[in-house]
């Protein structure tokens, strides 16, 4: 892609994000690449890899309420929860920040290739590492301390007990960053971390106004739950019947069989209706041949 180049930026030097010298062993420097710097106020989205349908949503609505609002977005670019943040803060039409455990150059994963494209558009990469560092596993907890140092708060959306997103909540605590937690069910390990979190302090997180009361310096709080942007996202004028088969979907995947025994519909309605949702932004398909709304 055409426009910025990667660039070395030493501590204390122009463009050296000052949130990295709360750290007790700064970088010396980092490679940064975008078109838009670390700026505050920022929050860090961190989560499994392995995320659930559910997860995926919470990370990327939450990523797009932040950005609607004026906030800037971090994580990591990894599988699940990153990238959903990452693409929620860019449908915001906001910016986002990918702290990489590997050299700015390479891209991982590998099939996250749009998705760098996109960040570089409207954000950056930074990356401690040199340019062509592979992904080795040790660098991504090293990293982890600059996702947490660079943001005003940290939340997890979904962690097992042995996710590296617990280690960003760690390194958030240590440097006296809020930490927010998603709560999920007991009986999921996938919100084993999570809910450890809660219960050793964490605030939990319900919703993006929990961060705001959180977190007076992010300076915003969006009307009842959602910014009045991503009120004007939501379709005005759906049919009758499209607003009614919207009111069986929700944030939870359905099968379009299922949709179709709930309502009465022959499946060609359900699937021709549900086409013209997609096209309309409301509902997204999902694997496996699930649907469920987008907001």
């Amino acid at each position: 892609m055409t426009g910025p180049v990667p660039r070395w930026v030493a501590a204390g030097a122009p463009g050296w994000p000052e949130r990295l010298a709360h750290l007790n062993e700064p970088p010396a420097g980092i490679w940064l690449w975008g078109a838009e710097p670390p700026l505050p106020p920022a929050v860090a989205i961190v989560g499994s890899r392995r995320a659930t349908v559910t997860g995926l949503a919470i990370a990327r609505g939450l990523g797009r309420d932040l950005a609607e609002a004026g906030v800037q977005v971090i994580s990591g670019m990894a599988r699940g929860i990153d990238s959903a943040a990452h693409r929620g803060a860019l449908e915001g039409g906001g910016t986002t920040v990918a702290v990489l455990g590997c050299g700015i150059e390479v891209c991982y994963p590998p099939e996250a290739a749009r998705l760098r494209d996109d960040i570089l558009a409207r954000g950056c990469l930074i990356s401690e590492e040199p340019p062509e560092a592979p992904p080795v596993p040790f660098n991504f907890p090293k990293r982890n301390r600059l996702i947490a140092a660079l943001a005003l708060a940290v939340v997890v959306v979904e962690a097992t007990v042995r996710s590296g997103a617990l280690s960003t909540a760690r390194w958030a605590a240590d440097l006296g960053r809020d930490v927010l937690a998603v709560p999920g069910s007991i009986l999921s390990s996938r919100s084993d971390g999570t809910n450890r979190l809660i219960r050793d302090g964490a605030r939990p997180l319900l919703g993006v106004d929990d961060l705001f009361e959180a977190v007076p310096e992010l300076g915003g709080r969006p009307a009842a739950g959602a910014s009045p942007k991503r009120n004007r996202r939501r379709v005005p004028r759906l049919s009758p019947e499209l607003e009614a088969l919207l009111r069986h979907l929700g944030p939870e995947p359905i099968h379009p069989d299922s949709l179709g025994a709930a309502t009465g519909l022959p499946a060609a309605s359900v699937a021709s209706s549900l086409g013209a949702l997609e096209l309309a932004g409301a509902v997204m398909s999902l694997p496996g041949g699930l649907v469920s709304r987008t907001f």
